[in-house]
Parts: structure tokens; sequence; C-alpha cells
């Protein structure tokens, strides 16, 4: 579904990426972990669209999509979340998923204009549709209230439930439970899975370890801009260049002054 291939990122005399390889599995959820400043969202930037590899390539199912603009990319399938929450604040929930669904509308602007049959059916499903998504992720309560009203777990549903709304193929989640406790971070999870089972293909960035093992496949670690490691749950847990990378290396003492 998703291939990087020898992607490197330098920003002046800084590479943040360097050589990085990667494959996504259609219909898997595939995790990338590592330290802060690993480079882990400016990769996701990279398929994303909102910043592009100074070298290599990123294909998205067969094409080619590095130096896309983030419209063209998300038209073709591949949606995502921030690490810090980006909802209309001062919109409705329901109308945050409105917003989402733009690129599933058909009306025409005379259609519009003439409040016509047909442009009032379009509407009647896109709401239709944005309400069971609400109601999918516990937040029916809230179609009519301001995003920025919301408690802090239910912006972090929100903003997953608008990236479905798009319909994407690959769903691009940068740190989906910061700031969660670990009930919600649970439950999320369990989305996650439900939307796995559903045939979407996921890459997460995420921290929260236990949340990692609970719905990813495979992981990456990332380090210094590098991959340092791929595996299952399993062997990223055990594996001595990642808990190096994480814990750090302790140096010997010898009993020198």
């Amino acid at each position: 579904m998703l291939e990087l291939l020898h992607v490197t990122r330098q920003f002046g005399g800084l590479t943040a990426l360097n050589d990085v390889s990667l494959n996504v599995p259609a219909g898997r959820v595939v995790g990338l972990i590592g330290p802060n400043g690993a480079g882990k969202t400016t990769l996701i930037n990279q398929i994303s669209g909102l910043d592009h590899p100074t070298s290599g390539g990123i294909n998205f199912a067969g094409q080619p999509i590095q130096g896309a603009p983030p419209h063209v990319i998300a038209r073709m399938g591949i949606a995502r979340t921030y690490q810090n929450i980006r909802l209309f604040g001062q919109m409705s929930a329901l109308q945050n998923l409105l917003i989402g669904q733009h690129m599933q509308g058909r009306g025409s602007l005379l259609g519009a204009i003439f409040f016509s049959a047909a442009y009032r059916a379009e509407e009647k499903r896109l709401h239709l549709r944005a309400r069971e998504l609400l109601d999918r992720f516990g937040l029916g309560y809230a179609a009519d209230s301001p995003a920025a009203s919301l408690p802090y777990g239910d912006q972090r549903r929100l903003e997953l439930a608008r990236a479905i709304a798009t319909q994407p193929r690959l769903l691009l989640l940068d740190e989906p439970t910061a700031g969660m406790n670990p009930s919600e971070t649970h439950a999320l999870g369990e989305h996650v899975l439900a939307l796995r089972a559903e045939g979407l293909t996921v890459l997460v960035i995420e921290h929260d370890m236990p949340f990692i093992h609970q719905v990813c496949d495979e992981i990456y670690v990332l380090n210094f801009g590098q991959i340092i490691a791929h595996g299952a749950p399993d062997e990223i847990k055990h594996n001595p260049l990642v808990i190096e990378a994480y814990l750090g290396h302790e140096d010997s003492d010898d009993g020198a002054a």
C-alpha cells in the first residue's frame, strides 16, 4: 500500500531523515516509534505532502506521490491526524465532520443556489454519515457543541472521526493518544483495531507502548533519522538497539578517578 524508498530530508546542514525505507502493507497496522526528535513527524509530513523529501521516493498504491501537494494526496486516499489537535474549535462537532466529507460531496453550484432536490438529498446523506461517525466514536451527545468545548479525549476522538470521514485507504496517526488516560487509550486502540478489521491500512506514531502492542502488526524504530529496527512487537520489545535508543548506553564504571 505505502512504500518509502531511501527517503532523505535535509534542512540546511541538518539531516532529519537519512535513507529511510519502509513498507506498510494493505490492511495492516504498522507502528513507527522512536525517541523525541528521531524524525517521526517529519516522516509523516513527507507522506502527507506537508513537506517533501530532499531525495528518495514515496509510492502509494503503486503511484509515486513525493512532491505532490496535500490536497492531491488526500484525494488519493491518505488521511492524517496531528500531534497537536487541529479541529475547527468554534464549529460544532457535526460541522467538523461535514467539512471532513467535502471531497465526497457531488452537489453542483447551481444545485446549491436553487436548493434543488438533488442538493437536498446530498446534504441529507452527508449529515447522516456525520452523525453515524459521531455515534461510532461516542460523540453523539456533542453533535451541536463547539469542538473546542469538548473534553480533551473527546477532541482526540473527533479528530480521528474527521479523518475517517474522508474515507481514506491509508490513515496516518501522529501520537493519537497524547494526553489520554489509560482507559481512553485502550478504547481508542479498539477503534483502530475495528478500522483494520474493515480493511483500513494504518501507520501510527506513538510513545505509549501498551497501545503500540495492542494495535500494531509490526513496528519500525526510528532514531536520529534512521531506521534501526523492524519486526513484530515482541521482537522490538527485546531488541538491544531499541532499548539503548530509549534508555541510553550506560558506560561501565571501572573506578577510575
